[in-house]
């Protein structure tokens, strides 16, 4: 059997960027991978993990700390014309129509215009939106803007098609429309692209599309596992293998990360432990609670619930569940292992509770396993006023975090505190204090 042909290969690549405080804050480690032609590939791990940087530096949109990034032998060092990319996010210029925003990229390409119009037309017809090349973004269903996106990236005969996250902005029947499209344009011979790799946190969408399902583990982005997919598209969501390929990829997803992570980035060492900068979930405490009681609902003291089988009954998608999953075994309210998760003794005191009892709960478990909680308690404590201001904890945060992941944490556990009531906010002065001391 002839060895598979390479179109692009990852070599130790790292990206690291600097927090507004100097530091050196690693995203991606060591990362080695090939994408090869003939073959879908998956990019499969939480929010964060750093896959969708991983995706810009392999078009050239940001170069690597270190490590290299080659196409077809050639080291990357900019965009790469055969290789194009479609963005979660539609990214259409809303003053330009379905066909100006799809002829953009041959435009930039010094395609001819008569050309780009011949091409243009005839890839807006293949990806189902004839009749709207005059049409604006703001008249198109999101279905349909992330299809002109398609259509954008297509255009230009890429061999190597980078998806971000493109069915995540859609609802569900819309998603699952666009997969299906996207597998026949996959399969059509008329289509030179010879590779596609895609950004996911969807576990059901990566088991259904992809040919090898890269895991991603965070803190920083790395790869926890790689898995080959053997069956034939399209693939029947219900089938026996596919439900076990689901349940395989729930276990992995669910394993522990490594627990402290310490590597070096020029000269200097940089560790990732459950410390005051953890990047803890972007969880609300209505989704902890409600996922707290379902788990009640669902379980006696010795049985485990199995988690896809939970996120198909509470219609929640993986990315979601597992945040909350995560915060609550940061919490030690429950425990998650091999794809199922469990409350613990005092997750199910918990669910048990009236209100106020759930609120002494939930600010011990606060206090007792989040060290920012616990920082910024200790610090209010300890003030003559019992008030601080937020920037005093965002500096803190910046010394290890980016300016916005700074105040995504402070804005979560700010959220948690004022729930468990260990301490109050003021949103116009910013100012965090104590309506009780003591």
């Amino acid at each position: 059997m002839n060895a598979p042909e390479a179109l692009c290969a990852i070599s130790g690549v790292t990206r690291a960027f600097r927090s507004a405080e100097g530091q050196a804050l690693l995203v991606l480690d060591q990362i080695d991978l090939t994408i090869n032609s003939g073959e879908i590939v998956a990019l499969l791990g939480k929010s964060g993990a750093g896959k969708s940087t991983l995706l810009r530096v392999i078009a050239g949109l940001l170069k690597p700390s270190s490590g290299d990034v080659s196409y077809r032998g050639k080291k990357v060092s900019g965009p790469v014309k055969e290789i194009a990319m479609v963005f979660q996010n539609f990214a259409l210029f809303p003053w330009l129509t379905v066909l100006q925003n799809v002829e953009l990229g041959l435009e930039a390409l010094g395609v001819p215009k008569d050309e780009r119009r011949r091409r243009a037309l005839k890839t807006i017809d293949n990806i189902g939106l004839d009749g709207f090349e005059s049409a604006y973004p703001k008249e198109l269903s999101g279905g349909m803007r992330q299809r002109v996106g398609f259509a954008r990236a297509l255009v230009v005969e890429p061999e190597l098609l980078l998806m971000d996250e493109p069915f995540s902005s859609l609802d569900v029947l819309t998603a699952e429309r666009l997969r299906g499209d996207l597998i026949d344009l996959w399969n059509d011979p008329q289509i030179k692209t010879k590779g596609i790799l895609f950004v996911t946190h969807n576990i059901e969408e990566a088991a259904l599309i992809a040919d090898r399902i890269i895991v991603f583990g965070s803190d920083p982005g790395h790869i926890k596992k790689e898995i080959k997919v053997q069956y034939p598209l399209p693939r029947n969501p219900v089938s026996t293998e596919i439900r076990q390929l689901v349940d395989d990829l729930y276990s992995i997803m669910t394993s522990p990360e490594r627990e402290t992570i310490t590597t070096k980035f020029a000269g200097e060492e940089l560790q990732t432990e459950l410390d005051i900068w953890y990047r803890i979930p972007d969880a609300e405490t209505d989704g902890i609670i409600g996922l707290v009681d379902a788990l009640y609902s669902a379980s006696s003291e010795q049985t485990q619930v199995d988690l896809p089988l939970l996120a198909e009954s509470l219609h929640m998608d993986a990315h979601k569940l597992f945040t909350l999953t995560e915060t609550l075994s940061i919490l030690k309210m429950a425990t998650v292992s091999q794809g199922d998760i469990a409350l613990t003794p005092i997750g199910r005191r918990f669910a048990e509770s009236d209100i106020l009892e759930r609120k002494r709960v939930f600010a011990y478990q606060l206090i007792q396993h989040v060290p920012l909680a616990k920082h910024i308690r200790t610090i209010l404590d300890t003030k003559s006023e019992h008030r601080e201001n937020e920037d005093v904890f965002l500096s803190v945060l910046r010394t290890k975090l980016s300016d916005d992941e700074s105040e995504r944490v402070l804005k979560v556990i700010i959220d948690w505190g004022r729930y468990a009531e260990i301490f109050a906010y003021d949103y116009d002065s910013g100012d965090l204090s104590l309506e009780n001391p003591g």
